[in-house]
């Protein structure tokens, strides 16, 4: 199965990679993982990736003056990689998108965008959100990354159902256990089209 070559943004625990890293492992991904980089010297991602033979760079916003310097920064790595996709796996960063990789970056957030997102809403603070409101589903959405927070053409929707009994951490594992299978489907849609193209 030929396969397209994708980096994996991260900020935190790394979940979304490794289970990412599972599916390339099976031969379920249409993708090789061949950089990862971090916004947080001290992700816990970056022991995931480091464990898997790939290279990481740590890019902290701190380091920049500005967001548009910051997201060159990462873009200039992504292209010395040659990086055919970026895939965001709780990287809570805003970045810049360069021209040549509009619709090339994409996102997954944890409830059903529009509701539930933006600066700020991350992590359990989706789910206590979606619980307050007291909404009859949750879910996940991923989504071409624009130079916004949780914005952009949305690709796919997958819906969970919010539960009389859910706290948020029963419901982020929920609405994470369908992440898991939701964004390698897009990943494998997303490889086929840009192999078709190429």
């Amino acid at each position: 199965m030929s396969s397209i070559r994708i980096a994996v943004l991260i900020s935190g625990g790394g979940s979304t990679l490794k289970n990412l890293l599972e599916r390339e492992k099976a031969g379920l991904l249409r993708a090789s993982i061949v950089l990862v980089v971090s916004s947080k010297s001290d992700a816990g991602g970056i022991d995931i990736a480091r464990s898997a033979g790939i290279p990481v760079r740590v890019l902290e916003r701190k380091q920049f003056n500005s967001t548009d310097d910051f997201s060159s920064a990462i873009f200039d790595q992504l292209r010395a990689y040659r990086c055919d996709l970026v895939v965001l796996g709780g990287f809570l960063k805003l970045i810049s998108i360069p021209d040549d990789f509009v619709n090339r970056v994409i996102n997954i957030h944890p409830s059903l965008i529009p509701r539930h997102c933006g600066k700020g809403f991350y992590g359990l603070r989706v789910h206590r959100s979606v619980l307050e409101s007291g909404d009859k589903n949750s879910g996940c959405t991923i989504h071409f990354v624009d130079n916004d927070y949780d914005h952009g053409p949305i690709i796919s929707q997958k819906t969970v159902e919010v539960l009389q009994d859910d706290t948020p951490e029963t419901l982020a594992a929920r609405v994470f256990a369908a992440e898991c299978e939701e964004y390698p489907q897009v990943i494998n849609e997303l490889a086929s089209r840009l192999e078709s193209n190429t």
